[in-house]
């Protein structure tokens, strides 16, 4: 749809429609073969004489497609370009109603057109300067895709969210409380209290639900990002605790059992410097530093 003069190959692998999932609609033919032929009308609707390939790769998915000549005239681009549009529109309402078996329209129905030979010069107004490349109304991704889960927030941003949040959960009644027995110390460590996501967002503030709205997941992705504070299961925030996860595993080889934990220690332990009890760990059990003295 870039342009007339475009060619393209592709290689199917996740089953993946225009609006999420691909559905099946043929139990005769496997799953991947009901999704090639998929792939493969897309082709042929988008006005390209479809051919199939079998690459020499270790996988078990090696087929492939390539277009390399049109089905139509240059001067049916337009024609050719709303029938695009009815196919992805067709497909929509496919995934958003199951039941609707609906695959679009018949190319061959409106391809008559011969091909352009090859060689033959692209049209004047698909001259490749700046505002005639794209197909009118085709827009392109950006060259450069921006990351949008959470990690390419300022830090004072999340830093922010991850006290509020934390301090909701620990300020929260009924409050739960959890012994800290080891060595004998009977004094209680504040896990807080559980909420839902919902219930979190709740009490954050119109401009940084909007922020994260902006990015994928929002605020669960931020959450999960900053494994080191809470736990998210089923849809619900916790605060972590850490005496609660298991050892690492003993089968290591002993040159590096040997090595303490505070030898990788890179970053800060957030429960030392903000939770009011303290880390629920002595230093030399956190993976995480207690006090930058202990930074690697």
């Amino acid at each position: 749809r870039s342009s007339y003069s475009c060619c393209y190959f592709v290689l199917p692998c996740c089953f993946f429609d225009f609006h999420g999932k691909y559905s099946r609609r043929q139990s005769k033919k496997t799953q991947y073969r009901e999704y090639l032929d998929f792939v493969a009308q897309v082709g042929s609707v988008c006005g390209f004489h479809v051919e199939e390939d079998c690459l020499r790769i270790p996988s078990t998915k090696r087929v492939s497609f390539i277009g390399k000549s049109r089905t139509y005239a240059a001067a049916e681009r337009a024609q050719i370009d709303q029938q695009i549009t009815q196919f992805i529109n067709s497909r929509q309402t496919c995934a958003v109603a199951t039941c609707d078996r609906r695959v679009g329209l018949n190319h061959k129905d409106h391809c008559g057109g011969l091909c352009k030979e090859a060689g033959s010069e692209p049209p004047e107004d698909e001259t490749e300067t700046a505002g005639t490349i794209w197909m009118p109304g085709f827009q392109p991704r950006e060259k450069v895709e921006r990351i949008r889960n959470c990690a390419s927030l300022p830090r004072d941003f999340v830093d922010e969210v991850v006290l509020n949040v934390a301090n909701l959960l620990l300020n929260a009644a009924p409050q739960k409380s959890c012994s800290d027995k080891q060595g004998g110390n009977m004094n209680t460590w504040n896990q807080g209290e559980s909420l839902s996501l919902t219930e979190v967002a709740e009490h954050l503030n119109e401009e940084t639900l909007k922020k994260l709205k902006s990015e994928y997941g929002g605020l669960q992705t931020l959450l999960k990002n900053n494994h080191q504070v809470f736990e998210v299961l089923n849809g619900r925030v916790h605060i972590r605790d850490w005496r609660k996860e298991k050892p690492p595993s003993k089968t290591k080889p002993e040159v590096k059992r040997r090595l303490s934990a505070e030898a990788f220690k890179t970053r800060l332990c957030w429960f030392f410097i903000h939770h009011p009890d303290g880390c629920s760990l002595p230093s030399e059990a956190c993976p995480y530093a207690h006090g930058t003295e202990e930074l690697r």
